[in-house]
């Protein structure tokens, strides 16, 4: 989950949000992403549809059999499914998306019975590290857009009538 973390940090300098994960398979990391959805403007770029598309090209087949996926926060619907439809067995998360997460928060995808595929899950590692980051990264996207929004009225107020 360190890794995982490591990712999101390098997420969190590009002004992306800080979400990281890594998937290992027979003990090493074979591949790793983060989120790049504002770098891209492409709604898919989360780190862990990069890090499940960087995976397969690796070991050349789209199951991930025998991988273990760390991701920093919960996955979303679409990143749970794209889990389910890539075969991995075993996914560990640090913080709950209590807005978006389907894995324990809003749904139970990656344990639903009538999906062909259920994976283990064990939340909460490092949770709180990993939620920190996401709070400091929204408090200060917040800060910024007011002090945006505040220049703003001062430039328009300056502005002759």
């Amino acid at each position: 989950m360190n890794q995982a973390l490591e990712e999101a940090k390098k997420a969190a300098l590009l002004g992306e949000v800080p979400i990281g994960a890594v998937l290992v398979y027979e003990g090493e990391i074979i591949a790793r992403a983060h989120n790049l959805r504002e770098t891209t403007q492409n709604a898919t770029t989360h780190a862990e549809l990069m890090v499940i598309q960087e995976a397969c090209k690796k070991l050349g087949s789209w199951r991930l059999e025998q991988t273990t996926l760390y991701v920093t926060l919960e996955p979303c619907p679409m990143c749970a499914g794209a889990i389910l439809q890539s075969r991995v067995p075993r996914v560990v998360y640090g913080a709950r998306d209590i807005k978006a997460g389907c894995v324990d928060s809003l749904y139970h995808l990656l344990n639903d019975a009538r999906f062909n595929h259920d994976c283990d899950v064990t939340e909460g590692i490092l949770a709180e590290e990993c939620g920190q980051i996401l709070t400091d990264f929204f408090r200060a996207l917040r800060e910024r857009k007011k002090a945006e929004k505040k220049a703003r009225k001062m430039a328009e107020s300056s502005e002759p009538q």
